[in-house]
């Protein structure tokens, strides 16, 4: 085993053997379903701390050829599959979080190349006997490997935008990103399943995407997988028993995230650490600072100050989500930011009426933290030319009668 090519499953051993693991290895069921066909390209976008990495480790240690992974799962839903030992362990799975390549990197070119002279060290170091047209080049050298061992690859990488997150308006590097990516994958028969999972969907070129051989499944449409986005209500109902929490109260502060068919989905780090701690508590938002949040808000599109200051009065507003081009740093309207916030987990949406919503309390402090902040802001402005404010608390009405946000 390498540290890239079927990394093996001590990861997902650590996750199962945690305090709190909720199953959701029936996702395996979808994944072996798509194994080389058409549709086994999926793209698998959720906010931070939803669990995407998780199952990334899932997938890499039930398919990694090399390790033994059936004791491992028998416990759990995927074993009552009858495809349970087909694909168990059949794979050259090469797993990759592209993080970790940008941050040892200074520009795009020197990540794509460590990356391939990564995941190359693994493939000549586990196939040293093979003749190669050029073993230099990833996709070639992969294709080689499938020529003589006819064992196909999986390919799964976590934090698959990273790029479109730290290059927010370096257009050409990002399409060099997508370029290898495309290159690495699209019609190639040694991937039988390719599976990227990140905050953002595919980024969109014009009409057309580089990877459109890909499904996509996210916030806004979770299709099939959306009772894997995060925990569902029973799943926290059973953990809310076990652990002695009120679920009404756990489901006013980490539910909202809706999807068809009537899933309800719930924030998995908070229910976690609130079970943990045993009580109720901001969790989810220690991952990301609210400064993020106060710079999208802030963009002076007509309507959406007005619209969440109406979403904090738990109204809905219309939103549009066809136009997002699935970046960060191209916003045309207030339905872009809207949007955007979709993705990141700070508003829910409403796929029925179209309509963006505060989801629950935790995000709703959010919120409140910006605006309070906002207030503070205006306020010291306000005292340096010489103007006095009454303090007053922080609502709808009220604030912006005060400060606009």
């Amino acid at each position: 085993m390498g540290s890239y090519l079927n990394p093996g499953k001590e990861v997902f051993d650590k996750i199962v053997n945690s305090e709190i693991y909720v199953d959701k290895t029936g996702l395996l069921n979808y994944t072996n379903k798509v194994i080389n066909t058409m549709q086994g390209y999926l793209c698998v976008s959720r906010p931070r701390r939803f669990g995407k990495s998780v199952a990334a480790y899932m997938l890499t240690a039930y398919y990694s050829r090399g390790c033994d992974s059936e004791k491992l799962f028998s416990a759990f839903a995927i074993a009552e599959s009858s495809d349970f030992k087909k694909y168990l362990n059949k794979y050259d799975t090469i797993f990759l979080n592209m993080q970790e390549f940008l941050s040892q990197s200074a520009c795009i070119e020197d990540m794509i190349q460590l990356l391939q002279k990564s995941v190359l060290w693994d493939l000549l170091e586990e196939y040293p006997d093979f003749r190669y047209f050029d073993d230099k080049n990833l996709a070639r050298t992969m294709q080689d490997v499938y020529s003589h061992t006819r064992c196909p690859f999986i390919l799964i990488i976590d934090e698959w935008d990273c790029v479109f997150r730290e290059y927010k308006t370096d257009k050409k590097a990002q399409e060099k990103y997508l370029d290898f990516l495309r290159n690495l994958m699209k019609d190639k028969g040694y991937i039988h399943l390719a599976y990227m999972t990140g905050i953002l969907p595919i980024k969109k070129y014009g009409t057309h995407s580089a990877l459109n051989m890909f499904d996509e499944f996210s916030m806004i449409d979770p299709g099939p997988l959306a009772a894997y986005v995060g925990f569902t209500e029973q799943e926290v109902y059973t953990l809310c028993k076990e652990y002695e929490m009120d679920l009404e109260e756990v489901k006013n502060w980490y539910d909202g995230y809706s999807f068809e068919k009537g899933i309800s989905i719930y924030s998995p780090r908070s229910v976690v650490s609130s079970m943990r701690f045993g009580k109720i508590g901001n969790y989810w938002n220690q991952t990301e600072t609210f400064e993020a949040l106060q710079v999208y808000i802030d963009m002076n599109f007509d309507g959406l100050r007005d619209d969440v200051l109406s979403m904090m009065a738990g109204e809905k507003v219309p939103v549009n989500t066809e136009s997002f081009t699935n970046d960060m740093a191209i916003f045309r309207t207030e339905d872009d930011v809207l949007t955007l916030l979709i993705h990141l987990g700070y508003l829910g949406y409403d796929c029925e009426e179209r309509c963006v919503f505060i989801p629950n309390g935790e995000i709703r402090a959010e919120y409140i933290k910006n605006m309070e902040q906002k207030r503070q802001r205006c306020d010291c402005t306000d005292k340096r030319k010489g103007v006095l404010r009454k303090p007053g608390r922080i609502s709808g009405e009220s604030f912006a009668g005060r400060c606009e946000l």
